[in-house]
């Protein structure tokens, strides 16, 4: 059976959120940390655990257990509690390069989060539609934590 090749079009992405966050720079970062780790859930509520060893060339992965699972990317940069950015296929199982940047800021008593998410590769239809409901729905999932994890303070604190 002979193989044909095809050529496919490189299309390129890229989804761009500010939020402002109702909690310091440090609980936000750490509610990101628990989102993209072992705190991830899908829009639908379902858990959906990953693993993030957060240190320079850590991997972001979801372990299915028995050496299953799904390598999504390697820290690139690490800077507690100002910066995270990821890189690798992430939720994508064809060629692709992905980039995501959770960029904080303290602001007042608040921190603004801004968040990047940059792809490049054959990229399927429909995928654009997609992608940003999914990155809404987890960084409306960092400001919950947050807002968990300062409650939790203020209890711990009495």
């Amino acid at each position: 059976m002979p193989l044909s090749d095809v050529e496919q079009e490189i299309q390129t992405l890229c989804v761009s959120r500010e939020v402002e966050i109702a909690a310091p720079i440090e609980v936000v970062f750490r509610a990101m940390l628990e989102e993209v780790g072992p705190g991830g859930e899908l829009p639908d509520g379902k858990p959906f655990p990953m693993v993030l060893e957060p240190w320079p060339g850590g991997r972001w992965y979801r372990d299915l257990g028995d050496n299953a699972g799904h390598l999504w990317g390697h820290v690139q940069v690490i800077k507690p509690p100002t910066l995270l950015e990821l890189n690798g296929p992430m939720f994508m199982s064809f060629p692709s390069v992905n980039h995501v940047q959770y960029r904080l800021t303290a602001d007042g008593n608040g921190t603004r989060l801004q968040f990047t998410h940059r792809a490049m590769g054959p990229l399927p239809d429909g995928l654009r539609e997609n992608v940003g409901t999914g990155w809404d729905h987890g960084l409306g999932r960092i400001a919950e934590i947050a807002s968990r994890l300062l409650a939790e303070g203020r209890k711990g604190a009495k």
